[in-house]
């Protein structure tokens, strides 16, 4: 019992807290908030961007930008999800987060990482059966299909992730706990409690094996084929208009997986020794990919070009 502060199954206090915490970090707190929020607000309006120029075209209705709207939806979970408590601390310096409050933003972190993940995975095989067979690409990929694929995506997060705060509840922890990011992670939550943990880590490991770790391996495998399908074409321009229609999409994945990739490396070589570098790929882990997303798309996408320049030169026409 650590400190003498006695243990709580439910309705504990944490304490958010960046780690480390260097003398005078506090008094900095509003600096370091600036990039966050900026790039919460570009996150925010890039991917509504997306969203809105999405709905709104009726040459966007293609399956994968429809897939499209499903990343930039996720990345607003993501978005809504961890900027509320980011805000709790740097700005209003309220470091105290009920257990139901971190309870659910774990739930709602995890289940808006694991949609974008299959997301990409259903991009990397839109991708794959528009090279490999682009003439029964339509009958292949239906709206009807598309929407069975979302719903699959939205059901397996939710039920991936969803034993994990629920057996959260059954642990004993601190009246008083220090997280070691300012926003709550499940590994992070359970390596916190004073009880037995070895249920929820397993529940954890397999939620990971059958979510980031198959749709990454699956997602090589469909690159695998991609590769494969396009030696077979015999016109080089044709092999290279093909590749370059999955560069889009390969950006996206580097960037949503190398910062994860990195910070489980680190969480177990080094964690410990550099604090402040943990913390920091955590933030990019959760901040860059929804802030790059719609910023790729709009370079090399375009279609998303052109609807956007059409808005914008509908918005002119209608002020004069």
């Amino acid at each position: 019992m650590p400190n003498g502060q006695g243990l709580s199954s439910s309705g504990f206090s944490i304490k958010l807290l960046l780690r480390p915490e260097p003398a005078g970090l506090e008094a900095s707190h509003h600096w370091v908030s600036i990039p966050i929020n900026l790039l919460c607000v570009v996150s925010i309006l890039g991917n509504n961007i997306i969203l809105f120029l999405i709905c709104t075209d009726p040459a966007l209705r293609e399956p994968m930008y429809i897939f499209l709207s499903m990343l930039a939806a996720s990345d607003l979970g993501l978005c809504a999800s961890t900027f509320p408590t980011m805000v709790h601390l740097f700005w209003l310096g309220a470091r105290e987060l009920c257990f139901d409050l971190c309870a659910a933003q774990m739930f709602f972190i995890h289940a808006f990482t694991y949609v974008e993940s299959s997301v990409l995975l259903a991009m990397a095989f839109d991708h794959f059966i528009a090279i490999r067979d682009s003439l029964h690409y339509a009958t292949i990929l239906t709206r009807s299909a598309t929407a069975k694929v979302g719903t699959a995506i939205l059901v397996r997060a939710v039920l991936l992730h969803l034993p994990g705060p629920i057996l959260l509840q059954q642990l004993l922890f601190p009246k008083i706990s220090t997280l070691s990011h300012c926003y709550c992670l499940h590994c992070d939550l359970v390596g916190l409690a004073c009880s037995d943990t070895q249920i929820n880590s397993l529940v954890g490991l397999v939620s990971i094996l059958f979510s980031l770790c198959l749709d990454s391996f699956l997602i090589m495998l469909s690159y695998a084929l991609i590769l494969r399908t396009v030696r077979g074409i015999a016109s080089p321009g044709e092999r290279l208009k093909a590749l370059n229609t999955c560069v889009s999409h390969l950006c996206i994945v580097l960037i949503f997986y190398l910062p994860k990739l990195g910070l489980s490396v680190l969480h177990r070589v080094g964690k410990h020794s550099y604090p402040a570098l943990a913390v920091l790929m955590a933030n990019i882990h959760f901040l860059v990919p929804p802030f790059m997303n719609p910023i790729v798309y709009c370079i090399k996408s375009r279609q998303i070009r052109q609807s956007l320049l059409k808005r914008f030169q509908q918005k002119r026409i209608d002020a004069f």
